[in-house]
């Protein structure tokens, strides 16, 4: 028995080695996040090739980002309640509304700034409960600029709620609103369109053209992705260690 705990110890060394860990990533949101359908193409969420930034044997992701869904509908819908039935220990959770919860208009998918805000604090109580961690995101940015050419923010104050929210409850936060107004703002009003889904007519899945200043092209959704990453790195989480070096 002497002879073979050393031995014992060896093996447990080089299996824990041979097993690097392996991060969970689930995504919670809106069409600007979400996976994109073919005949959608060019349409991109930008959590559609987030994974394309990490190693995929560190990184395991599942988006639950769905079209036209708000902080309100995604859980009466249920569909909050079935991320959560998946999240494990250690897991990272990204989340990310505001689009359809500002406008009254969107009728049942409305969200008053408390009732935001409730939202938001439920995901992060739900997510620690599983000892999981929640980030927070404020929304992307529209493409939308004033006869200056100044971009004209669109989001309310549903964007600081969120920050609101992340320091009240001590979330890291992604300052997405932020970082991409930045980015559009520098590329001005005609060279960030190919940032967005625009489509000449023609198109196999836009017969007759697109103007869409909300969604991103696949160039768009990587840019937008490569800010939640450049991101990352700074805010130093360990989820960071998985990205492609």
């Amino acid at each position: 028995m002497k002879r073979s705990f050393p031995f014992l110890i060896l093996i447990l060394l080089i299996t824990g080695c041979s097993n690097p860990t392996v991060f969970n990533v689930y995504l919670a949101g809106d069409s600007t996040m979400a996976d994109k359908r073919p005949d959608a193409f060019p349409e991109t969420g930008w959590g559609q090739v987030f994974p394309e930034f990490f190693d995929s044997a560190k990184v395991k992701f599942e988006n639950h980002a769905k079209n036209g869904r708000s902080s309100k509908s995604f859980i009466y819908e249920g569909r909050w309640d079935s991320l959560m039935g998946r999240v494990t220990s250690g897991s990272y959770v990204f989340i990310q509304f505001g689009h359809n919860d500002e406008s009254p208009s969107k009728g049942d998918r409305y969200s008053t700034l408390p009732e935001f805000k409730n939202h938001l604090r439920k995901y992060v109580t739900d997510v620690r409960s599983r000892e999981a961690f929640p980030v927070l995101m404020t929304s992307v940015v529209r493409r939308k600029f004033d006869e200056n050419g100044i971009l004209i923010p669109t989001h309310g104050n549903y964007p600081d709620a969120t920050k609101e929210v992340a320091e009240e409850m001590n979330v890291p936060l992604i300052d997405h609103r932020a970082l991409s107004a930045e980015l559009v703002s520098e590329k001005g009003d005609s060279l960030s369109k190919e940032l967005y889904l625009w489509v000449e007519a023609g198109h196999p899945n836009y017969p007759q053209g697109k103007t869409d200043d909300t969604h991103f092209s696949p160039a768009g959704a990587r840019e937008m992705a490569r800010l939640v990453v450049e991101e990352l790195k700074k805010m130093q989480l360990p989820l960071a260690d998985a990205l492609k070096q």
